[in-house]
């Protein structure tokens, strides 16, 4: 058992993966207050549900009495990580750059008390880098041999896939933050996702060496949903964190999507809930699970938008779904533009894109088996269209059977979530 109450925390909830000298981290941890980082990217202009692990992690070394730094990274982003990346990234100029990171920082403020964090950029000592003065003071710590051992790089390697000599600097410029970061701020502990291993390996030891110090690294466990898909991706696209890329309300049904099998796991993750509160609504069956869905839905939600927010959501589902709240094993919604609606979308083809069946012809079966309702009524003819007469207050209702449930928005113009 964990000595210190961060690391005890992160343990119990499912944060741990692994973490260098974690006997000694763990020490120092339980004796006195001390600084880690995470360092983000600046790849859209806002994070989404795939950071919310570490973002958690940051709230709660703040929670416990330790000091976070957010590391954005200006610097790095021009270069792009290659961890476990089947191409390149695409280079990003300054003005993308700056524009996500404007949009990045917002998804912070939720989670983290900015007053008392720290939020740094890396260009700040990466832009002013003298390459031949790097090379000679830096260069001579790394091995080539163990960075090109490292997995993320071997199955790079393996598969036959280009790895550029700039994606290469990238796991030395990484190490250079941790670096700086000590000198700056007596940062002693780096954190990541397990991805992020060999990076954050090669920082631990590039400050060890420079600095004659003991410094950490700790990673986090690749979240993925029991049937094995990435966390955070949707049909629809990437769950934004940030509220002017994702409203509240779907941020909700996500969660409220949960597999029967994840609510546990996602309650002790991306909630507060005490863990014998979380182990008794994991314990539920059958239609019960979905109160548990519910809850995690409310807490994750409240978390990232505020509690206040809840109020509107549940009206909102109330008004839709107040037949059938409690045995709802779904709640999706998607984007439809005003055109289509206009010009009269055929309601086997609003059925497949809103994935309620895999094909037309599906579509035209469950039409026929009287399995297809529009605003929870029946609908028998396969040439149905819909029209502006049945959309209300911008949103209309589809199901498939009695517990596939989606609601359409209608947008002026379409968009499709990247």
């Amino acid at each position: 058992m964990m000595k210190s109450e961060f690391l005890h925390i992160i343990q119990s909830r499912g944060f741990f993966h692994q973490a260098t000298d974690v006997e000694a981290l763990d020490a120092l941890m339980a004796s006195q207050a001390t600084t880690g980082y995470i360092g983000f990217d600046m790849t859209a202009d806002s994070l989404h549900v795939g950071s919310l692990v570490q973002i958690m992690m940051l709230r709660w070394l703040q929670k416990t009495g330790h000091h976070p730094i957010i590391l954005l990274g200006g610097g790095t982003s021009k270069v792009g990580d290659p961890s476990f990346k089947d191409t390149a990234r695409q280079l990003l100029d300054d003005t993308a750059i700056q524009t996500n990171m404007s949009g990045i920082r917002k998804s912070f403020a939720p989670f983290v008390d900015m007053d008392h964090a720290i939020m740094v950029n890396n260009d700040d000592w990466l832009n002013d880098i003298n390459y031949l003065d790097f090379l000679r003071d830096y260069g001579r710590h790394f091995s080539v041999n163990r960075m090109l051992a490292f997995d993320s790089v071997k199955l790079r390697l393996d598969r036959e896939q280009t790895l550029s000599f700039l994606e290469f600097n990238y796991m030395i410029l990484q190490a250079y933050d941790f670096l700086e970061l000590y000198r700056r701020h007596g940062c002693i502990l780096q954190m990541g996702g397990s991805d992020q291993w060999g990076n954050i390996v090669n920082g631990v030891e590039l400050t060890r060496r420079v600095v004659g110090k003991p410094v950490f690294g700790l990673t986090s466990p690749l979240i993925t949903t029991s049937s094995g898909v990435k966390m955070g991706k949707t049909a629809n696209g990437a769950v934004w964190l940030n509220g002017d890329r994702l409203p509240a309300y779907d941020y909700w049904q996500f969660w409220r999507n949960t597999e029967d099998a994840d609510v546990g796991r996602y309650l002790r993750l991306f909630t507060e809930m005490p863990l014998s509160e979380i182990a008794k609504l994991e314990a539920l069956q059958g239609a019960e699970i979905n109160e548990a869905k519910k809850i995690l839905a409310d807490q994750a939600t409240a978390l990232a938008h505020g509690p206040n927010c809840l109020i509107n959501i549940h009206n909102t589902v109330a008004q839709l779904f107040e037949h059938q709240v409690g045995s709802l094993d779904s709640l999706l919604s998607i984007d439809i533009s005003m055109a289509d609606i206009e010009a009269g979308i055929l309601l086997i083809d609003l059925l497949c894109q809103a994935g309620l069946t895999a094909s037309k012809g599906e579509a035209r079966r469950l039409i026929q088996g009287h399995g297809t309702r529009v605003n929870d009524h029946p609908v028998l003819d396969e040439s149905q269209r819909i029209t502006p007469d049945l959309i209300h207050e911008g949103t209309l209702k589809l199901s498939a059977g009695k517990k596939r449930h989606v609601l359409v928005k209608v947008i002026e113009i379409y968009e499709i979530n990247s």
